[in-house]
């Protein structure tokens, strides 16, 4: 048996969060009962990539109960030690407190190469995209943008994943992706292979340039921003967390913001406005300066993620190469009238 189904078993999940977290959360007495929620459930016949919640009621020494959401974040094969290590550092650098912030890291298990954490409660940015909620939107938009200033001003010289820092090697690397589009789609094998050639020159050229590098989330978009109350977000899923250039994560985020409005609303000057709220309130309040060698830059992060999403549409399971066509040939216009 998959090793992993044992955190989908009640009772030694039961034995196993008693031991773990009793310790961490001394106000508690015992814990009274867990609800196990697959989240994610890829699980073959020995590897996996999961993420449970475990909806755990605790009995407090004060005789109340309180039910926090702690979640397991587990892969059998990529790192997830550093997903540990990434939280405990921004929880030491007061992302635990405030209106900006972070899941709570509890511990990591490396038996199952799992990260567990006490999750954020809400719904995300891309929930209320999907509800046509505009006033709620811009308001986390401006609360996103700040948060990103946060992460961006933390000045470290520890980098927690290397291997994330550069378009070429993100998982799974670029070599991997064009031997795989080339083998799939021998249609884009050519056009694939000019627009990363010229997204990573453009990224190494900047990156020659200056030894500045800035801490990342590394995978910013609207499905990792919580709001958590009227005032309070959280962002999630560190996996990425990397040094390299800031920029990265603002075009990463308008390009999903783009694309997740221009699909559930439809409406490009929406997006537009958006995208500019963002922006605005990021240099308003960071210490970068907005420039066009900046928007060039923002504008190359914005190219990769669009290829990043086609490429999942080309290579997921049930593969949709009708949604990956219009990504990838508004990349190709985008290239060309804007060649760095």
């Amino acid at each position: 048996m998959n090793k992993i189904r044992q955190l989908l078993d009640e009772e030694f999940v039961f034995d196993y969060l008693s031991k773990k977290l009793l310790p961490i959360y001394s106000d508690f007495k015992k814990i009274k009962k867990i609800k196990i929620i697959p989240h994610k459930d890829n699980i073959w016949h020995e590897t996996y990539h999961v993420v449970f919640e475990f909806r755990t009621s605790f009995l407090g020494k004060d005789g109340k109960v309180r039910t926090l959401p702690i979640f397991c974040s587990a892969h059998s094969e990529e790192p997830r030690k550093n997903v540990y290590d990434s939280l405990r550092f921004l929880w030491d650098n007061d992302f635990g407190k405030g209106y900006l912030s972070i899941p709570h890291p509890l511990f990591f298990s490396k038996y199952f190469n799992a990260t567990f954490y006490r999750g954020v409660s809400g719904h995300n940015l891309y929930y209320y995209i999907c509800s046509k909620e505009l006033d709620v939107i811009e308001d986390i938009v401006v609360k996103f943008a700040r948060w990103l200033v946060k992460l961006h001003s933390i000045k470290t010289k520890k980098n927690l994943n290397p291997v994330n820092s550069r378009i070429e090697t993100v998982y799974p690397g670029v070599e991997h992706i064009l031997e795989r589009i080339k083998k799939d789609y021998p249609e884009y094998g050519q056009i694939y292979k000019e627009i990363y050639g010229i997204i990573i020159n453009n990224e190494e050229v900047f990156s020659d340039s200056t030894r500045n590098r800035w801490l990342i989330h590394g995978d910013a978009h609207p499905e990792n921003v919580i709001k958590m109350s009227p005032k309070k977000i959280g962002v999630i899923d560190f996996t990425d967390l990397c040094l390299s250039d800031f920029a990265r994560d603002l075009g990463s985020f308008i390009q999903q913001l783009d694309f997740m409005i221009m699909r559930k609303i439809g409406n490009q000057k929406y997006a537009d406005k958006i995208k500019k709220i963002f922006l605005d309130n990021y240099f308003t309040n960071s210490k970068e300066k907005y420039t066009e060698e900046t928007q060039a830059r923002i504008n190359n992060y914005y190219n990769w993620t669009a290829m990043r999403t086609a490429t999942f549409f080309l290579i997921k399971s049930g593969p949709e190469p009708e949604r990956a066509a219009p990504l990838i040939e508004d990349v190709r216009k985008n290239i060309l009238n804007h060649k760095s």
